[in-house]
């Protein structure tokens, strides 16, 4: 049972951050038991690695649609480029459910 600090983010994710005391069970020199307890909890105003690269592909992916319907109102003469942005906002659908899938995997296995 040695105590660790931890990282809380908004989105309400959280990490172990640096090492804060060893517990009374561990006598060996440099070991940490194995178990560890919050020590201090440390609340960031980020959110997590997994949420930013999520925000930043649906970003991208609303941007990608929003040029593709405008070319489609505006008379389809770039075939060629819109048939390159359709593939690219089915790569970024499949990209943001993968990371969703990730980031919800994490959360039951945390849980």
């Amino acid at each position: 049972m040695c105590f660790y600090n931890q990282r809380r983010f908004t989105c309400g994710d959280w990490m172990w951050t640096n090492f804060a005391q060893r517990c009374n069970y561990e006598y060996r020199t440099g070991e940490t038991c194995g178990m560890r307890l919050v020590n201090v909890t440390e609340c960031e105003a980020t959110q997590c690695r997994l949420c930013e690269k999520i925000e930043t592909k649906c970003r991208r992916h609303k941007n990608e649609t929003d040029r593709l319907n405008r070319w489609k109102r505006e008379g389809g003469t770039l075939v060629a480029s819109m048939d390159r942005t359709q593939k690219i906002i089915m790569e970024l659908e499949k990209e943001i459910s993968q990371l969703t899938m990730e980031r919800d995997d994490r959360r039951r296995a945390l849980s």
